[in-house]
C-alpha cells in the first residue's frame, strides 16, 4: 500500500470540509427559500380568503339594496294603486251626484209641468163656467 501524506490527507479533507460547508451553505439557502414560499402561500392564501369574504359581503350588500329597491317600488304602486282608487271613488261619487242632481230637475220640471197643465185646466173650466153662466143669464 503506498503510504499517503499527512499533507495530502489535510488537503483532502479541508476540501471535504469547504465542500460540505457550501452543502450545509446551499441546504440553508434551500430551507430559506422553503420558508419564503410557504409564507409566500400562507399570505396568499389569506389575501384570497380576504378578497372571497369581502366579495360574500359585497354581494350580501348589494342584494340588501335591491330588496330595499323593490320594497320602495312596491310601496310606491301601493299609494299610486290607492290614489287611483280614491280618485275613482270621487268620481263615481260626482257622477252619482251628478244624477241625483238631474233626477231632482226631471221631478221638478215634471211638477212645473203638472202645476202648468192644473193652470191651463182651471182656466178652461173657469171659461166653460163662464160661458154656461153667460149662457143661462141670457137665456
Amino acid at each position: 500500500m503506498p503510504v499517503i501524506e499527512k499533507s495530502v490527507v489535510a488537503a483532502v479533507l479541508e476540501v471535504v470540509a469547504v465542500v460540505v460547508s457550501k452543502v450545509v451553505e446551499v441546504v440553508e439557502v434551500v430551507v430559506v427559500v422553503e420558508v419564503v414560499v410557504v409564507v409566500v402561500v400562507v399570505v396568499v392564501v389569506l389575501v384570497v380568503v380576504v378578497v372571497v369574504v369581502v366579495a360574500v359581503a359585497v354581494a350580501v350588500v348589494a342584494v340588501v339594496v335591491v330588496v330595499q329597491v323593490v320594497v320602495e317600488v312596491v310601496v310606491v304602486v301601493v299609494v299610486v294603486i290607492v290614489v287611483v282608487v280614491r280618485v275613482v271613488v270621487v268620481v263615481v261619487v260626482v257622477r252619482v251626484v251628478v244624477v241625483v242632481v238631474v233626477v231632482v230637475v226631471v221631478v221638478v220640471e215634471v211638477v212645473v209641468a203638472v202645476v202648468v197643465v192644473v193652470r191651463v185646466l182651471v182656466v178652461v173650466v173657469a171659461a166653460a163656467v163662464l160661458v154656461v153662466v153667460i149662457v143661462a143669464v141670457v137665456v
